[in-house]
């Protein structure tokens, strides 16, 4: 609990004891409408100084101008213990709500602490400063200390540690990384020193990303808390004239026919009305399920961006991926040289020279199944043509490394290979000289992610690749994926989505799962967009609604489980609030209802809707 909490509790306790005391001891009646308007004001005082401060700035209709007129009203009535008790039951309730919220941020202030204070570099005498993040340029090389957080993404250049990456990707098991291994901003340093060669500026590394999407999420609100905002709006305003006709309307139509008009019991049953009416369950309980729920994911290591997100997930029915690094670990390794009309090495090398500037992990591959420095005076004229593959001048001679459709493009006969995987042919000033065949691994969990999607409702799981139609079947057989569309450009994959958004009922979901560049058009265009986050590029993941930081597939399957859960308690409390609220309100209208009932609609209703909303943090099961 924090101060403010600490010092409503002990509001709460004096008052209640105060409560319980006056109804316990017979006292004088002036003592006991003394203490009971102390006891009032002591729990009430800060809600009649908000209802105040509303109708000074005429923004008048809302749940403290409730509570406010019907206390107020009693107590003018003579009803002392019930106006004091609907204040105090009142303030329980919010002190619920409020505890219930400091609960649901503690997994989002979790996730904040891995915001990094400072930076270690060595100065000219070789001493360690501390700098901060946002000081360090790209290329600097920075030094982690055993406990130390990482402060910038970046390259290990010196030293072995284990790090701890729970705050990030919500598991407990700790990760090696040693020289060359790419960490991200976030971690915890366990274990040795490591000296780090930054390649983001603080700005756009991993930890201001994380933290910048979580502390915009609330400002993407569901369908469910604009409809409740909408609801509201027009809701109290709308009670509030009926109470006041309730309190007039039959004392004078009983006047007007000679009947004693009862004044006093119509405008008891009109604050009664009011009390029951504040729609607090609903306006507290729906965000904070939404909030719960987004806490409870980033605490799985999930990461969503909107409350809208979160509701359209529910909703999901087909779930696209894309093949490399999303269901494959993208780790690409040369297994094979074959029809080589030349020597093999030298094969390797005119490969690895042609696409010693792309970055896609193919070209990695190869530069790294060379294994030497590439000469890069050597190359000229390097053009890459988006899903066929490169043309480069070396040595004065044309070379074109690249797909079946490179071949086919330029008129080049080539020999077809019979094994599976990514097949890259070479061919020199027109002459086909072989081709390199590259295998890729599919992720440990891809199959299970696909049966677990299938387990929690998704109708049809499709896979979208630039790969050549046998990987990609291979790959999709093998996993028990629906659907497979293969040997598809960038622009293919986004009018595939189009026309699978298409054929879709309208309150069906399509979600898509990539990692690439190349995916960012495609997960900006769907209905959920998810991004493989920890190894993903930066525009996948700023295109992405939902980010998997740990690039889990399985990690799919729960955030939907998340959703439908959050979804369920969202509706829950909803038809729980509004009826028992009709219900009373009913009641409260034919004089069957009192002040104790009104207490229930009220704070009752929201104690239990908010504990019921707090239930969407509990993800660890699912």
């Amino acid at each position: 609990m924090n101060k403010k909490q600490k010092k409503m509790l002990t509001r709460i306790i004096i008052a209640l004891i105060l409560f319980i005391g006056l109804k316990l001891v017979h006292l004088p009646e002036m003592v006991n409408v003394i203490l009971s308007l102390a006891t009032y004001f002591l729990i009430g005082y800060d809600i009649l100084t908000k209802a105040v401060k509303g109708i000074l700035k005429k923004q008048v209709f809302d749940e403290n101008f409730l509570m406010a007129v019907a206390t107020v009203g009693a107590i003018a009535l003579g009803d002392y213990s019930e106006g004091t008790a609907v204040m105090l039951f009142y303030q329980i309730g919010e002190w619920f709500q409020s505890y219930a919220v400091g609960k649901s941020r503690k997994n989002i202030s979790e996730l904040m602490d891995i915001r990094p204070d400072y930076a270690n570099i060595e100065n000219e005498n070789g001493e360690l400063v501390q700098v901060d993040p946002d000081e360090v340029e790209i290329g600097t090389i920075i030094i982690v200390k055993p406990g130390e957080k990482i402060p910038i993404d970046g390259i290990v250049v010196e030293g072995n540690s284990t790090l701890n990456t729970s705050a990030l990707t919500g598991e407990s098991l700790p990760r090696d990384a040693s020289i060359n291994d790419e960490v991200i901003s976030g971690c915890i340093n366990l274990t040795g020193l490591l000296k780090i060669k930054t390649t983001h500026e603080f700005g756009e590394s991993t930890v201001s990303k994380i933290l910048d999407m979580v502390e915009n999420a609330s400002s993407k609100k569901s369908r469910s808390e604009a409809f409740i905002s909408r609801f509201a709006h027009y809701y109290t305003p709308a009670v509030v004239y009926s109470a006041l006709a309730l309190a007039i309307l039959p004392p004078i139509v009983s006047l007007l026919m000679g009947i004693d008009s009862n004044w006093s019991e119509w405008i008891y049953r009109a604050l009664t009305f009011l009390v029951i009416s504040c729609p607090c369950a609903l306006v507290i309980s729906i965000p904070l399920s939404f909030f719960a729920g987004i806490g409870g994911a980033s605490n799985a290591g999930v990461l969503v961006k909107g409350s809208n997100y979160l509701e359209a997930l529910a909703s999901t029915k087909y779930v696209v991926f894309d093949k490399t690094g999303t269901m494959t670990q993208g780790v690409f390794e040369v297994s094979g040289i074959h029809h080589a009309s030349i020597e093999k090495d030298k094969l390797l090398e005119l490969a690895a020279m042609a696409e010693s500037y792309s970055t896609h992990p193919i070209s990695k591959s190869l530069l790294q199944a060379y294994g030497k420095p590439v000469d890069k005076e050597r190359i000229k004229n390097v053009e890459e043509i988006s899903g066929h593959g490169v043309i480069a001048q070396i040595d004065d001679k044309e070379v074109l490394v690249g797909n079946d459709k490179l071949m086919k493009k330029y008129g080049i006969e080539y020999k077809p290979c019979h094994d599976v995987g990514t097949i890259v042919h070479i061919a020199i000033d027109q002459k086909y000289v072989g081709h390199i065949l590259i295998s890729d691994k599919i992720k440990p969990h891809a199959k299970e992610a696909i049966a677990r999607l299938k387990e929690v409702g998704i109708k049809e799981t499709i896979m979208l690749t630039g790969d050549v139609r046998t990987v990609a079947n291979k790959v999709a057989s093998d996993l028990n994926i629906d659907k497979v569309y293969s040997e598809l450009l960038p622009q293919d994959k986004v009018n595939k989505v189009e026309e699978l958004l298409e054929k879709k009922q309208e309150k069906e979901k399509l979600a898509f799962v990539g990692d690439g560049i190349n995916d960012a058009p495609v997960l900006s265009r769907v209905d959920v967009g998810i991004a493989m986050g920890a190894l993903g590029s930066d525009a996948a993941i700023e295109a992405a609604d939902i980010v998997l930081m740990d690039d889990d597939p399985l990690k799919i399957a729960k955030a939907i489980k998340i959703a439908k859960k959050c979804l369920r308690i969202v509706y829950e409390n909803i038809y729980f609030a509004i009826g028992v609220k009709i219900i009373c309100l009913i009641l409260s209208a034919f004089g069957i209802g009192n002040m104790w009932l009104a207490i229930f609609a009220d704070v009752g209703v929201m104690v239990i809707a908010v504990l019921n909303a707090i239930r969407t943090l509990n993800v660890k099961k699912l």
